[in-house]
């Protein structure tokens, strides 16, 4: 079978690991991928929104599956497009990825379907969006309804920070059109984690959780990035609270979007904020976390291709008793450029990636290959470096040790991803 890698980040470059795994897979292809995803396979200059340039590389490489990474494209309707041309796509269609290219949309289907979730109000007009901050006089969530990235959220400290954020979003339109409407949510308070799940629109195999580290510095503190690293699994979420998550969230979403008429096939992911009073969904996500894709796809002791075509083909109950996890640990540190998420230079020389122990992966996202060979980078999230073992205190030593070995100028990192992955929650 001849499959076909959407996008160019980390999260491509796990999913383009794990599916040379393979014994089905035949050719690999990654449009347009980066210098990791090269090695996996073929890549090829497409980009990601080129759906007519995706459609004839299918053809050209009688490509049987595509799998779609990032969320840009799905909220297109990549998934759509490949559809009207008979191409099975592990990823939803236009409708049902709303889900994240519209917190407005989200908050309204939670509503609808007692899906748990922070109390909160979407507003269109600046003015009215501050009044209601002002009116409130205590520190919000201000998130850009639209995709923005992983960047379009501030948890804010203050009602003159939330007032700013929203001046961000709709005057400045810091996010462009995503930043039109904004969602202004109470803040909630506890501890995250991302709660991943197979779907084709009836059957839901959930994926072990995780959990994401999204500011840029140490001990959580800087501004929000696209994830500065994941662990999994989080030793600190009970059983109970698990399977609260499961049935009335995850599985409830699901069939919220297939009664609606939007069946969801591919991987649905909502955030959790776990409360004292139970868990809240935070986002949806209509794709694999970057990075918790990085930490996942390791842990999956089977064939990944078999899953992705059962969903692309509405048959994943016919392989969700097959599919398993190793119990392992799994940590994954975020090699980032100097400055990001702010800004920062790019093509400078990646060196020791060819020191790394033979079982530390590492992902690549923001690289590419010059001419003579050399990696450089080429993004703010630069790298992925990834190590498993039976513990997660072992598996965090094998990851920053291994780090100790890469360099590029301005390389930056947090040192406690996974450090908190078994303090008990507070309450």
């Amino acid at each position: 079978m001849n499959v076909l890698v959407v996008g160019s980040g980390a999260r491509e470059h796990a999913l383009a690991w794990k599916l040379r795994q393979s014994p089905r897979v035949d050719d690999l292809f990654i449009a347009p991928g980066n210098a990791g995803t090269a090695r996996e396979g073929v890549n090829l200059p497409v980009a990601a929104s080129d759906f007519e340039g995706i459609s004839r590389a299918v053809r050209e490489h009688r490509v049987d599956l595509v799998v779609v990474g990032p969320e840009d494209p799905l909220a297109a309707g990549l998934a759509d497009h490949l559809a009207e041309r008979g191409v099975p796509c592990f990823g939803p269609g236009r409708e049902a990825a709303r889900i994240e290219a519209s917190k407005a949309y989200a908050k309204d289907l939670a509503a609808r379907y007692a899906i748990p979730t922070a109390e909160s109000r979407t507003f269109t007009n600046a003015a009215a969006a501050r009044d209601y901050v002002r009116g409130l006089g205590r520190p919000v969530v201000v998130k850009a309804s639209g995709l923005a990235a992983g960047k379009g959220v501030t948890v804010a400290e203050s009602v003159e920070e939330a007032v700013r954020a929203i001046d961000r979003c709709m005057v400045e339109r810091e996010f462009g059109d995503a930043g039109r409407e904004v969602v202004v949510e109470e803040r909630l308070e506890g501890r995250e984690t991302s709660a991943h799940a197979f779907t084709d629109g009836q059957t839901v195999l959930h994926l072990p959780f995780s959990c994401d580290h999204k500011r840029a510095l140490d001990g959580d503190r800087g501004p929000n990035t696209g994830g500065m690293g994941a662990y999994s699994p989080p030793h600190w979420l009970g059983d109970s609270v698990a399977e609260q998550i499961r049935k009335q969230i995850t599985e409830r979403a699901v069939r919220a979007l297939f009664d609606e008429g939007h069946p969801f096939r591919g991987l649905l992911y909502p955030g959790i904020m776990v409360t004292d009073d139970g868990p809240r969904v935070i986002e949806f996500n209509c794709r694999f976390g970057d990075p918790e894709a990085q930490v996942l796809l390791p842990r999956l002791k089977g064939d990944l291709l078999e899953v992705l075509w059962a969903v692309a083909n509405s048959r994943l109950h016919e392989v969700e008793d097959s599919v398993d996890w190793t119990p392992d640990a799994c940590v994954g540190v975020v090699l980032a450029s100097g400055g990001y998420p702010g800004r920062y230079e790019t093509g400078f020389p990646i060196l020791g990636l060819e020191s790394v122990d033979p079982d530390v992966q590492v992902f690549h996202a923001g690289t590419r290959l010059t001419e003579d060979g050399t990696v450089v980078t080429a993004g703010g999230r630069v790298l992925t470096v990834v190590a498993t073992a039976p513990t997660m205190d072992e598996a965090r030593e094998r990851a920053y040790r291994n780090i100790q070995r890469i360099q590029f100028q301005g390389m930056h990192y947090r040192r406690d991803i996974g450090a908190t992955a078994a303090e008990p929650l507070p309450f």
